[in-house]
């Protein structure tokens, strides 16, 4: 997922996300654990977006306080 897909989203999108997001990563780490992965390139991936996700949080959270 883009940045700037992430950016066009509202706040209750954002946290909506966010859980999703969540919900996956846990998942794809019991598959990683229990041997049945079989993308392990998808753990990396779905990090890298929970990040991005929490970041434009962050924006958007100091750009309403300003």
């Amino acid at each position: 997922m883009k940045a700037s897909q992430i950016r066009e989203m509202t706040r209750e999108e954002l946290e909506q996300k966010h859980r999703e997001l969540r919900e996956e990563h846990f998942k794809l780490r019991f598959q990683a654990a229990s041997g049945q992965m079989e993308k392990p390139h998808l753990l990396k991936a779905v990090r890298r977006d929970i990040a991005r996700v929490l970041t434009v949080k962050r924006e958007k959270l100091r750009a309403e306080k300003q």
